[in-house]
């Protein structure tokens, strides 16, 4: 058995002197291959998102039926207010009920919600006191015993950080006009990048997230629902078991997506695009929640998400050059680096357009490099933090509390 020699420890990656030249070449040509890949895909996942009319609105407005709104809430905030308040101001001509949950009598959010009730009188808006703890997921438990009260067959679940514009309510309805369609959600935006962490994660959301689901879509139609916005049917919940059988599951809106899906319906995405505020994070927050989204993902779909490290332009091409530091690999790293900026810039500006993106450009090789470190850390660990409590996610995607 060849043994590698000891060498100084050098900056300077390369391959181990102790494989022979064929494999030394072997390993130098699939890393080309992978960085083409990854540029390949890259440009492919592009392309899948020009034909899709990203925010177009309905033209026809004679399709109101009444509908029940779901906001389960925890604290309070400035954007809080503007963010419920924009649904209260919906430009819709058919009946909206408007439940809003909250699990505490002591939670910041009464306060705030009955000031709000106050400021819109014309409003059917209520505030429901859910104390029962009905699941590890606390949002999903509030949204069971929301439904009790709900007087209409279109239900409408919405995230409390999700602001609409005055039109959303009667596009997003719109598509259940197909009995076919059991679901309907929206792409989102990180509306409110507030620092640098924030920018790295916002080309996480704003460029990549939902290219990367029409890319999917490109190879098969969805079977996963996207969580800030999602509007079904009470029939649809019914069949799947209602929300008492996503209580115990971390990702309730894959969860109920794919549910609906197995029942024979298909999921349509709302050419609108919603707002979705954070408060202010730095590196460490924003490393917790993408740890926490990565697993998230690898347990709902854990060989799609293995595959997805393919797609990465800025890793194999650095691990191309580093295997082959020559002018010819230095020039394919820099263009694979450079179209993958142009690539998120470019579909950062269409889903969001936001000032000054441009300066920040610089992230998206850092995000890619970091993304990669959650890809790996996703499949070596299933503990994670959400509001403040410690879980272990299981393999099917449930919770236990730690």
């Amino acid at each position: 058995m060849a043994i590698c020699p000891k060498r100084p420890i050098s900056l300077k990656w390369r391959l181990p002197n102790c494989l022979a030249p064929s494999n030394k070449r072997a390993v130098v040509f699939a890393l080309a291959f992978l960085a083409l890949l990854s540029l390949l895909l890259t440009l492919w996942q592009w392309v899948v998102t020009w034909p899709f009319p990203l925010h177009q609105r309905v033209k026809d407005r004679d399709y109101v039926p009444p509908v029940t709104l779901l906001k389960p809430l925890k604290g309070w905030d400035e954007k809080t207010h503007d963010c419920l308040g924009s649904w209260l101001k919906q430009d819709y001509g058919g009946a909206v009920q408007v439940l809003m949950g909250v699990s505490s009598p002591h939670d910041p959010a009464v306060e705030g919600v009955s000031q709000l009730i106050k400021a819109y009188p014309g409003c059917n808006a209520q505030l429901v006191l859910c104390e029962e703890s009905l699941g590890v997921n606390a949002k999903v438990s509030t949204l069971i015993q929301l439904l009790r009260q709900a007087r209409n067959e279109i239900i409408v679940v919405s995230d409390a950080d999700v602001f609409v514009a005055p039109d959303y309510l009667l596009n997003a309805v719109a598509p259940l006009r197909d009995p076919e369609i059991g679901l309907v959600n929206s792409f989102y935006r990180l509306a409110n990048p507030a620092t640098v962490a924030m920018r790295c994660e916002a080309i996480a959301i704003n460029a990549d997230f939902w290219s990367q689901v029409l890319q999917g879509r490109s190879m098969q139609p969805l079977d996963f629902a996207l969580g800030a916005v999602m509007v079904t049917r009470r029939e649809q919940l019914a069949k799947i078991g209602g929300f008492e059988a996503l209580a115990d599951y971390l990702a309730d809106d894959f969860q109920l997506g794919n549910r609906i899906v197995r029942t024979g319906k298909s999921i349509a995405l709302c050419p609108v695009v919603v707002d979705c505020f954070s408060p202010p994070m730095g590196w460490p927050e924003v490393w917790s929640h993408q740890l926490r989204w990565s697993r998230t993902i690898r347990a709902c779909k854990p060989l799609p998400y293995a595959f997805s490290i393919l797609s990465n332009a800025t890793f194999w091409p650095l691990l191309w050059l580093l295997a082959r530091p020559v002018p010819g690999v230095l020039a394919m790293f820099g263009i694979c680096v450079l179209v993958r900026m142009v690539m998120a810039l470019a579909l950062q500006k269409r889903l969001a357009p936001m000032g000054r993106s441009g300066l920040y450009a610089w992230l998206v090789p850092v995000k890619d490099l970091l993304q990669f470190a959650l890809w790996l850390l996703a499949f070596f660990g299933n503990h994670i933090e959400w509001r403040g409590q410690q879980y272990r996610l299981l393999r099917d995607g449930k919770l236990v509390r730690s």
